[in-house]
């Protein structure tokens, strides 16, 4: 080493330039899940009479936004300097809100059907909202009352297909 070489240069040096960059997994995921949906539109059979936009378009439109935020990660991940280790690592896994969050979507599952789209997707939105640590809970409950609402309208009035009614069948179809 000169006089003139930085340490951080040796470590750079001898640890490799995607030392500590392990975010750059995700990334190269990112771009696999991309080429796999695009391999199945390409595979895709198309009846002769599909009308446009087609049934390839909304798939394609999410394999390049999944390419897209692999690009984005990949360059802010190679664009960020790593930390330089400490010596001493330390993991903390919030295991309440992982349990908060795994029997949310096993209650969805299981009162889909009796309690329908609305209430079970609201219910689970909520509970993901209080695992992830909002305090707001009257504002939560509101704003998953809507939003599954929301979701309920797109896929009825949009797209012409029905989310289990529930208690709620009679009312709306």
């Amino acid at each position: 080493m000169t006089t003139t070489e930085t340490a951080e240069a040796v470590e750079t040096r001898t640890r490799g330039r995607l030392a500590g960059r392990s975010e750059l997994t995700v990334a190269v995921l990112l771009f696999a899940i991309a080429g796999y949906l695009a391999f199945g539109i390409a595979t895709m059979e198309v009846p002769e009479g599909a009308t446009a936009p087609g049934p390839r378009f909304f798939p394609s439109l999410i394999a390049v936004a999944i390419a897209v935020l692999g690009i984005v990660l990949a360059i802010g991940v190679l664009r960020s300097r790593p930390e330089a280790p400490s010596g001493e690592y330390r993991f903390h896994s919030d295991w309440r809100s992982l349990g908060l969050v795994i029997g949310g979507f096993l209650a969805f599952a299981v009162l889909l059907v009796p309690l329908g789209w609305i209430l079970s997707a609201a219910l689970l939105f909520w509970v993901v909202a209080h695992a992830l640590g909002s305090r707001r809970r009257l504002l939560d409950i509101g704003l998953s009352l809507v939003i599954s609402s929301a979701i309920q309208l797109a896929f009825s009035a949009g797209l012409g297909l029905t989310l289990p009614g529930g208690i709620f069948e009679g009312i709306y179809s």
